[in-house]
């Protein structure tokens, strides 16, 4: 690997300590800021996207298992790749470029929605897209943290930037269900562009040098770029803590997946709910999540970073159990939906924020992206057959018992928790790891 070394007049800009309250850094609140609105343009789009496929062409319940894994389907082509590309280049950069992708995918496809050319094939094609450029966002939002803050703010960092995320999932579906009822999906779409140009005014101006390699004068080969993939791969499955993650995470995503393909369409089609309406049931995590984000700061250095997560992983995935019991489109129906959000959104968050900085904290800095990256392959990589699945088990068994089953399902992750060395952890983070044998010049 080549050598970190830098300038000294950014050395000591990269290494000058960042202030005891972390708002009081201009490159953090930047990158927050910028965060916030990334998030807000995802969270829109992912509800923009199924419900205009659902209420504008009256996608089947398989067409819609397509849509939402072919954007999925990124995460298991990229993911490795996003993370050593993360791991070699700015994350500013990364984010920089990733949010003029998104912007310019979204305002096209916007356009085609105007003048009436916006069909499933288009969906698809911008599905892929924004998951792909996500993708490489997410990677690099993960490893910039770790670079702009020192290691006792890791809590409080991603507390703060999970904390925008939930703002996100609060403001995001909601204004999503709420153009595509109210107005039409093409504006709509064109809100999820306006989020992402933000995102690159913000991050764009973060000035804070960081200390990686500088960017190689010629490409990378591609045996060298699979000898740094492989590095990334033997470190995750080599720190116990970070295989059960995976192995957590695996499970949990691939049955959020399929319980999310089914919600899509209980919502709208068994509990005749508006869109305005779906809009606010999909948001409810949010709120929740906000509070997880609160709670994350606190409880695990006060009841144990294992306990935590156990907690709040059965807590929260057990939130959507009694949604299939659910009948109607009554008061009680929707502050039950509300209610379930709301208590998943606690649980999840809480989960996110405290297996982020176990993660942060056991990885050296040279291989934040890459570890990132590979939990990011190994956990979310499935996603895609779960909304495939999600599908088929709607079309085969209906929408009540698919719902059942796939909610049911997220349940293993506390479960694979519970019996792996997570469930050990204390009050203190454990120590960082040695990282992979460097890559030979």
């Amino acid at each position: 690997m080549p050598s970190t070394s830098s300038a000294s007049s950014s050395e000591s800009e990269s290494d000058r300590p960042v202030p005891s309250s972390l708002w009081r850094d201009a490159d953090f609140r930047r990158l927050w800021l910028g965060q916030t609105a990334s998030q807000l343009g995802e969270h829109t789009s992912l509800v923009v996207l199924p419900l205009f496929a659902v209420l504008t062409l009256d996608a089947s319940a398989g067409e819609l298992g397509v849509l939402r894994a072919v954007g999925q389907a990124p995460i298991l082509l990229l993911s490795l790749f996003a993370g050593a590309w993360v791991d070699r280049w700015r994350t500013r950069t990364t984010m920089v470029l990733t949010d003029v992708g998104r912007t310019l995918a979204l305002a096209a496809a916007a356009m085609a929605g105007l003048f009436g050319l916006l069909g499933l094939p288009g969906l698809f094609a911008l599905a892929f897209a924004v998951g792909a450029l996500s993708v490489f966002f997410d990677v690099a939002y993960q490893a910039s943290l770790v670079r702009l803050v020192e290691r006792d703010q890791l809590v409080r960092g991603n507390s703060a930037l999970e904390g925008s995320r939930s703002a996100a999932q609060i403001g995001g579906p909601a204004l999503g269900g709420a153009l595509v009822s109210l107005l039409s999906a093409p504006i709509a779409v064109a809100s999820g562009a306006l989020f992402f140009a933000l995102s690159f005014l913000s991050i764009r101006r973060i000035r804070r040098a960081e200390s990686i390699p500088q960017r190689p004068d010629h490409p990378e080969s591609p045996p060298r770029v699979w000898r740094r993939i492989r590095e990334g791969l033997r470190f995750v499955a080599g720190d116990s803590s970070l295989r059960t993650v995976c192995l957590a995470s695996a499970a949990f995503q691939f049955s959020f997946a399929a319980m999310m393909t089914v919600y899509l369409l209980f919502l709208p089609r068994e509990l005749h709910l508006s869109g305005t309406v779906v809009g606010l049931a999909l948001a409810a995590p949010g709120p929740g999540a906000l509070l997880g984000s609160l709670l994350a700061a606190r409880l695990p250095s006060r009841f144990g970073y294992g306990a935590v997560l156990i907690g709040a992983a059965a807590l929260g995935d057990g939130a959507f159990l009694c949604v299939p019991a659910l009948h109607g489109s009554s008061a009680v129906t929707v502050a039950v939906l509300l209610s379930a959000g709301f208590v998943f959104g606690t649980g999840s968050q809480l989960v996110n924020v405290t297996v982020m900085a176990v993660r942060q904290a056991v990885t050296p800095a040279g291989m934040q992206g890459r570890a990132a990256a590979t939990i990011t392959f190994v956990g979310m990589g499935l996603t895609a057959l779960g909304s495939l699945l999600g599908g088929l088990l709607a079309e085969g068994w209906g929408l009540r018992t698919g719902l059942l089953v796939t909610a049911a399902g997220m349940m293993l992750s506390p479960v694979v928790m519970a019996l792996s060395p997570l469930a050990r952890l204390g009050r203190e983070l454990p120590p960082a790891q040695d990282a992979a044998p460097p890559t030979a010049p």
